[in-house]
């Protein structure tokens, strides 16, 4: 009976491992305040000062995930010298998972394993600079994140062939479905 309570408190300290390095992605994005200038999910997001934001905003959101685990695993420290072992092993366990799934690089070549990088915002603004030039796609361009692609709505080429992440909107099947796509994919495009 003990190994199954003990077992239990593993997978509990897992679990809040998990979710405290989330938090400030979670309560940052989904509020209704920060949502009102984009349309609703799964629409296409238009390429402009509002979208540059938000991708910058889910950096420093993702900055303060990093900082967040160390609360996990400092717990988790504290639990396995002085308090409940198994508990404090689910939270250093999870807590240092989650920091390093999110500050070792996921390919070779890059710098960061997030979706929301300083690199996207700059492509991005390249991208409403160009459209604003005469170098753009067409007459009159439109450009909105699709979910595979930026494109442009007016002649329908593709800009940047990049899958769009997780931005933080509000969900239409409600927010606990939203929580987990958002702890499942790390905010990561699912296409």
């Amino acid at each position: 009976m003990a190994f199954f309570a003990s077992l239990g408190l593993i997978f509990v300290g897992l679990f809040i491992g998990q979710i405290i390095p989330r938090v400030p992605q979670i309560i940052l994005t989904r509020m209704k305040s920060v949502n009102q200038q984009f349309p609703e999910h799964p629409r296409a997001i238009p390429v402009d000062a509002h979208l540059i934001a938000r991708v910058l905003h889910l950096q420093l959101a993702r900055r303060l995930g990093v900082l967040f685990t160390s609360f996990p695993i400092g717990f988790g420290i504290i639990m396995l010298t002085y308090g409940q072992p198994a508990l404090g092993m689910g939270l250093f366990l999870a807590g240092g998972w989650t920091l390093l799934s999110w500050v070792l690089p996921t390919r070779i070549f890059t710098s960061s394993s997030s979706p929301w990088t300083r690199r996207v915002a700059e492509e991005l603004q390249i991208e409403i600079n160009r459209s604003k030039s005469e170098d753009s796609c067409c007459s009159s361009p439109s450009l909105y994140w699709e979910l595979t692609a930026v494109r442009c709505i007016s002649c329908r080429n593709i800009i940047i062939q990049k899958s769009r992440p997780d931005l933080g909107r509000p969900r239409s099947d409600g927010k606990i479905m939203g929580f987990l796509r958002l702890w499942i994919t790390d905010g990561e495009p699912i296409v």
